[in-house]
């Protein structure tokens, strides 16, 4: 039996661990944390939950991206509910926005942006049911052999020819290399604005650098289903454990990998930091490219060898977790909050908010509510500032060591 090991325990890790379980190999993931899910995952604080990065789960409907997971990994049911409205965006001038999943949501972009902004959402809607259509096919992405290119080819052309929406097509051809802004073109300050504003938090960009076909699913984020994760969002991950082991699998915390022994061109072990090896014909790495290449030391392939030295020009999150009291928030109010004071986007300027809710008491001490804020960052100065403090680490260490030598 082919020995698989799992290098994190993100959601994507642990749910390529469970999938393979069920198929009957030996897997085993390794989590460096106390807790599954990484940037999805849930930690405890003063006998709050707070979900550590994500707050927002959705794709759970009959039919979806975390549906199809469930009945690949063998799981009956996830600890979710449904809510709408998904979110209310409040805009610098004084406009709220209130993201709803049904019918309403026409009346109030109405309300909000007036008539002359439908056809920028009829665009939206159309083109991403059009490709959620082609998604939920599981094509497979990205073809690595002459075999799979044939196979999504034939994918592509069952999906142009079975729907009528796809008189769009020449449409879906263009919007393929141009972003979401195209289709802004003489639209208000006000929907620009809020457009860029949910790409921020959906996509990671705003709408001049977002691809218009991504753009227009990532925009479709509250129509599709927003969900709360009873238990926060590592309920999640916290299922999909409990899926690894109940197909035969192991899920280990605290075990931080270290290195990825290779011989001939194969993973044959991995080694972590409390000195355990795990034996291994084939190494999924749930990580980031950097963290692969310091695994694999001088046996990481050329592509991987030429990366820079960090990542550059992207996004972070900083956070905030409150506790505050639940009689200080309104029965009637939305759950998760996107505030835009102005632009440029991010440090700051936009913030997003998520309450835990009332049904859900073990998120908090009696009486109490959970608040999470975050806004986007730049790296670049926090990298800096990290190895600023590192420099400076390292040069009082080595005056100590010279005292204590002389």
């Amino acid at each position: 039996m082919s020995h698989v090991v799992v290098i994190g325990g993100g959601i994507g890790g642990l749910t390529t661990a469970a999938v393979l379980a069920r198929s009957g190999l030996d897997v085993t993931v390794l989590e460096a944390h106390v807790y599954p899910g990484g940037c999805a995952g849930t930690f405890y604080h003063q006998g709050y939950r707070f979900d550590s990065g994500a707050t927002l789960p959705a794709g759970f409907y009959p039919g979806g991206p975390m549906d199809i997971v469930a009945q690949a990994a063998g799981i009956d049911r996830w600890p979710v509910r449904r809510d709408d409205p998904a979110m209310a965006v409040h805009l610098p001038d004084g406009t709220s926005v209130t993201r709803y999943t049904g019918e309403r949501r026409w009346e109030e972009r109405r309300r909000a942006f007036g008539p002359k902004a439908e056809p920028f959402w009829r665009w939206q809607e159309t083109t991403s049911d059009a490709l959620w259509d082609l998604a939920l096919r599981l094509p497979t992405w990205p073809p690595q052999t002459p075999s799979e290119v044939a196979s999504l080819l034939g994918d592509a052309l069952a999906w142009l020819g079975d729907d009528p929406r796809h008189r769009l097509k020449p449409m879906l051809a263009l919007d393929a290399v141009r972003p979401v802004a195209a289709h802004l073109r003489g639209a208000s300050e006000r929907l620009r604005l809020f457009v860029d504003a949910q790409l921020l938090i959906a996509a990671q960009t705003t709408g001049r650098h977002t691809n218009a076909l991504s753009g227009a699913s990532a925009l479709d984020l509250p129509r599709r289903g927003i969900v709360h994760a009873e238990g926060g969002m590592g309920a999640i991950a916290e299922t999909l454990v409990e899926a690894v082991r109940r197909n035969g699998g192991q899920v280990h915390y605290r075990q931080e990998a270290t290195r990825i022994s290779v011989e001939h061109g194969r993973p044959v072990v991995v080694e972590t930091k409390k000195g355990e090896s795990f034996a291994a014909d084939v190494v999924v790495a749930n990580l980031p490219p950097w963290n692969v290449a310091q695994l694999l030391g001088e046996q990481v392939p050329r592509k991987l060898n030429t990366l820079a030295p960090r990542p550059r020009n992207v996004w972070g999150a900083f956070m905030l977790y409150v506790g505050l009291d639940g009689a200080a928030v309104p029965s009637d109010f939305p759950l998760h909050h996107q505030v835009v004071l102005g632009e440029p986007m991010g440090n700051g300027n936009t913030v997003f908010l998520s309450l835990s809710p009332a049904w859900d008491e073990g998120r908090a001490p009696q009486g109490r509510r959970t608040l999470t804020m975050s806004t986007h960052t730049e790296l670049d100065p926090w990298w800096e500032l990290h190895e600023q403090d590192r420099e400076a680490y390292e040069a009082r260490k080595q005056s100590y060591m010279q005292r204590v030598l002389d």
